[in-house]
């Protein structure tokens, strides 16, 4: 009878990483507005999470692990360039860490939950998708949006505001759009 030895950690740790970098990639998007910001922050999170492997609770989720090392990268950050106004707003961060934790139960991916997201999306009426789109896939403001649209921003506010709602009864299970 030939034993297979279980996974190494480096296998161990590759796993965990397919399965969570979704989420860190949209995570460190969330804290950096600069894609290559973010992209740079993805990449030394990992590279610290590599070399941290052994410190790691194994009873503990490694999302919140992993996103507790790009917080501290990204405060540290900011501690270094101290002439800079700091854009990193600890209320935004545990805001974030609180919606991050809630989109991710155990036993879901992020994947799953984002993939869920945007089936919810496409399924929004037509003049609310729009919307959702230009505010979140191309960043526009309210304004922006109203006279890109042509009408008032009280109607995009409103319109947005019903497409959040849908969006949350849907991605929580309820009936979708």
């Amino acid at each position: 009878m030939h034993i297979h030895p279980g996974p190494s950690g480096r296998e161990v740790f590759e796993i965990l990483v397919r399965e969570h970098a979704d989420m860190l990639a949209a995570y460190t998007r969330s804290l950096l507005w600069s894609d290559s910001a973010a992209d740079d922050l993805f990449q030394e999170t990992m590279l610290t999470a590599w070399k941290q492997l052994g410190t790691y609770d194994k009873t503990r989720p490694f999302g919140p692990w992993l996103r507790g090392i790009a917080r501290n990268l990204s405060l540290e950050a900011e501690r270094r360039n101290r002439h800079r106004p700091a854009s990193i707003d600890q209320a935004v961060l545990d805001a974030l860490d609180d919606r991050y934790n809630r989109l991710t139960p155990p036993g879901h991916s992020f994947r799953d939950r984002a993939e869920r997201v945007l089936v919810c999306i496409s399924r929004l009426p037509d003049a609310m998708r729009e919307v959702v789109e230009m505010m979140y896939a191309r960043g526009l403001m309210l304004r922006q949006i109203a006279g890109s649209l042509g009408q008032s921003e009280e109607s995009i506010k409103k319109r947005a505001q019903r497409a959040r709602q849908l969006l949350a009864d849907c991605v929580l299970g309820g009936d979708a759009p």
